[in-house]
């Protein structure tokens, strides 16, 4: 099931959320909380390492925290995280697969934080990895950063697409369609969808108080993807590799804030703590 279909279906309507100053409080604190996790897991992300011991890391500090992982038993969902490795393109399950040399790997963290969803993902190179992949992720997270440059009041989701999809293409990648960004706050997938491709000026007309996760996925081969049997494991239909990064943002009366920057500045590998 894609993220539009989950929007349409956890919606049930047309309305689109507008929100306060209380609800981009609880944000704040719930991003950073996710922001956090994703910090503490740099440093366990080797050669090694099982998925599955990364979520149960995640599940550890939720628990400490006094906060929920979103995705767990989400729809079925039976893990913490999200672990998406090289030709993954998204909702990866962890497991028992030990992390090797070369891989890159996306980590993607939900939490809920006094009712409150901070929404992120990250790429996790694993040792040394080729120059091809290095370059999937600058391209991937420089792709994220043009579509947050994009929000504004008075612009259009379909603005932050444009934004997303020409860079991409211009780097000679290719951008996912089969998923998307969503809204959030107290649910955890909402109206708006964020398109990562589109047109200037199409779309949904942004307002301040919105809020939102902007999460583009980005192929080095063609956009096409396939879901795995396990009903959640999305796949390059043509194993080239994919990466992904994710902030969750609120759009402000002068532009966005972004409510899940890492607290130690590790928001784009190379990490150094790592």
């Amino acid at each position: 099931m894609s993220y539009l279909e989950l929007t349409r279906t956890r919606a049930g309507d047309n309305q689109i959320k507008i929100h306060g100053p209380e609800a981009f409080e609880g944000m704040r604190r719930a991003g950073r909380l996710t922001a956090t996790a994703l910090d503490l897991l740099t440093e366990h992300v080797r050669p090694g390492i099982t998925t599955e011991h990364l979520d149960e890391i995640v599940f550890e500090f939720a628990m400490d925290q006094g906060a929920v992982p979103a995705p767990l038993n989400y729809r079925g969902f039976p893990k913490s995280i999200c672990t998406s490795l090289n030709h993954v393109v998204c909702h990866g399950i962890p497991g028992p697969r030990m992390l090797k040399d070369g891989d890159i790997l996306n980590i993607d963290v939900t939490l809920i934080n006094d009712g409150w969803h901070g929404d992120s993902s990250r790429m996790y190179p694993v040792g040394t990895v080729p120059r091809a992949a290095e370059r999937l992720i600058d391209v991937t997270y420089e792709s994220l950063m043009r579509g947050i440059a994009a929000v504004k009041p008075g612009g259009t989701t379909g603005d932050i697409g444009a934004a997303i999809q020409a860079y991409a293409e211009s780097q000679r990648c290719s951008v996912v369609r089969d998923f998307c960004g969503h809204g959030l706050g107290r649910v955890f997938h909402d109206r708006p969808n964020i398109l990562h491709y589109g047109e200037p000026n199409e779309g949904i007309r942004l307002e301040t108080g919105m809020l939102f996760t902007i999460e583009p996925m980005i192929n080095l081969g063609k956009p096409h993807v396939k879901i795995l049997s396990d009903g959640w494991t999305a796949v390059t239909r043509d194993r080239s590799l994919s990466a992904q990064f994710e902030h969750t943002v609120g759009v402000t009366d002068t532009g966005c804030e972004v409510f899940t920057v890492s607290p130690k500045g590790l928001n784009h590998p190379p990490y150094p703590a790592a």
